[in-house]
């Protein structure tokens, strides 16, 4: 603790000290190398002190201090501009606010007894630690439709049986996380489907060129080699029951001593509390626990239809229906009425009263509070590199070795580096796309034949590069949205799960340049590439992995 305060006050007395020698030197604050301190700040003291909410709001705070140039001015301008900002965001909003309500639906399956009911029920199903991982990653692959809404299923739905099974929290998170963006991003149709073929389309008016951005989209899913390492990679952990460094010691810890967290470990939500506060008795039916699961998942998928349908039309097709709809609106639709489900059931059964279901809901919702904060404070600092241009100083940083072989590898880090400092995918792709299909066009052009624009093969490595880029660097950031959420459904230690999680994800990320974006962008079948890539993915698991005794 002495440390950690002594870490506080030493950045207090860095803050001035910072905000001056900018002043002092003339250096810009906005675009230039000083722009990509708040993120490092943040990311470090979080990854050194595990305390992510000081951590964070350093963060901001050195931002804010620097553009003001005075730490006093600084520490206004985090509150009333960059906190009050993110909660100004409608978006924002509505993921607290679904947040929220997940962790009241929760709050009323345990303490209506539906949890326990359901884990007797899977547990025939998955009897082994094996069968249960796989279980968990099947049905990330399922929830392929969004990102966020996969993380609000997979992990309440599996932590009670990977607490059963002794399988460490760290580890849920890891395969809640990993199956969530990657799947998103890779289906055809999902809640990002829009969005990306959107930056495809606008980035090639941008040149004079007319093309089928669906289609082109649908051209680059052999390239996407960073998705789908990440997503064989879960599958490869389970199968082979090996695993890497700090999560070998996690799942060490949990089989050997029934530890699920680390000792002194702050899960992002109690959900633990809620199980304890359960009254004694015989567990619910099973459907108290899962038809509220599928009632979400039912009424986000009419609702991303109807929701798309009333700007497109119903004639549309259906992944333009679903790529129009708004994500955030039709989840906090689902989030409602996965809580009234939940509430009816031991309403009607009258295991609980009126009162304790109130009472089991915004018992739900207050295990939520430090996961929402730190959501809110994430934002604040993607906002503050933002208007800091980190993004910009780290493009014009990779211009000068830029070269058509080496672009999509050169992009595919360049998404990674920004996406990691701003944790944020979709900002990340919206900044890049831009930037990297006039580039990829300038140094190889592209066939047009009778009207019709070809595109070259590096165009389209190029712009997968962009997209799996973007969920690498997101995929590893403390300060990313996904990431957070992947912690607080899984009711883990924030910062334990990104340590755990580093190892996978930046050996997924080098195996990806190494064997898919570097040889692809000389010619090399991406089919090729792949295979080598997954095997290469399996033979770093075999060698470096260390077996978990079950």
């Amino acid at each position: 603790m002495k440390f950690l305060w002594f870490k506080i006050i030493t950045l207090f007395v860095f803050l001035p000290g910072a905000s001056a020698f900018a002043q002092a030197t003339g250096e810009s604050v906005t675009a230039g190398w000083i722009s990509i301190l708040p993120p490092v700040v943040a990311i470090g003291l979080a990854l050194l002190l595990r305390q992510v909410l000081i951590s964070l709001l350093c963060g901001v705070w050195l931002g804010a201090a620097l553009m003001e140039g005075n730490a006093l001015t600084g520490l206004l301008r985090t509150v009333d501009t960059y906190v009050v900002g993110a909660l100004a965001d409608a978006d924002h909003v509505a993921v607290v606010l679904f947040s929220l309500l997940l962790g009241g639906m929760v709050g009323i399956i345990s303490r209506s007894g539906g949890t326990a009911g359901l884990v007797l029920r899977l547990t025939n199903w998955c009897r082994t630690t094996r069968s249960t991982q796989l279980a968990g990653w099947t049905m990330g692959l399922v929830m392929f439709f969004d990102d966020y809404a996969n993380s609000l299923v997979v992990g309440p739905s599996m932590r009670p049986l990977t607490d059963r099974l002794r399988i460490s929290r760290e580890k849920l998170a890891y395969i809640v996380d990993s199956t969530a963006a990657p799947v998103a991003s890779l289906a055809v149709i999902s809640t990002w489907i829009g969005f990306e073929i959107g930056l495809i389309s606008d980035a090639f008016r941008a040149i004079g060129v007319e093309a089928n951005a669906y289609w082109v989209f649908v051209q680059t899913l052999p390239y996407r080699f960073y998705a789908i390492i990440a997503l064989a990679l879960v599958a490869m952990v389970a199968i082979m029951r090996r695993d890497v460094g700090a999560m070998w010691k996690a799942e060490t810890r949990a089989r050997s001593t029934g530890l699920l967290l680390r000792e002194g470990a702050t899960p992002l939500a109690d959900f633990d509390r809620l199980e304890r506060d359960r009254p004694e008795g015989t567990p619910a039916p099973a459907h108290f626990a899962w038809i509220p699961v599928v009632a979400f998942i039912l009424v986000a998928l009419i609702g991303l239809w109807y929701d798309g349908s009333k700007s497109l039309g119903t004639s549309a097709p259906l992944y333009q229906i679903i790529g129009a709809a708004s994500p955030f609106r039709t989840l906090l639709w689902a989030s409602m009425a996965a809580v009234v489900t939940a509430a009816l059931f031991p309403l009607i059964t009258r295991r609980l009263s009126v009162q304790g279901v109130m009472d089991a809901f915004l018992s739900g919702v207050q295990s939520m509070n430090i996961a929402v904060i730190i959501l809110i404070l994430a934002w604040s600092l993607g906002q503050v590199c933002k208007d800091m241009g980190t993004a910009v100083f780290v493009v014009r940083a990779i211009e000068p070795v830029l070269s058509p072989h080496l672009l999509p590898a050169v992009v595919f880090v360049t998404a990674a580096v920004i996406s990691f400092a701003t944790g944020t995918s979709w900002g990340t792709m919206a900044i890049l796309m831009p930037i990297a299909v006039p580039a990829a066009h300038q140094m190889i052009g592209g066939d047009v034949t009778g009207g019709h624009f070809t595109p070259h093969v590096a165009h389209l490595g190029t712009i997968a590069a962009v997209l799996t880029g973007s969920i690498f660097g997101d995929h590893c950031s403390p300060i990313s949205d996904t990431t957070i959420l992947s912690s607080m459904c899984s009711a883990c230690d924030h910062v334990d799960h990104v340590r755990t999680q580093m190892p996978y994800a930046l050996a997924g990320g080098i195996i990806a340049t190494l064997t898919g974006y570097l040889p692809g962008g000389w010619g090399v079948s991406p089919w090729i590439c792949m295979a080598a890539g997954l095997a290469v993915t399996w033979a770093w698991l075999r060698i470096v992995g260390r077996r978990v005794d079950t």
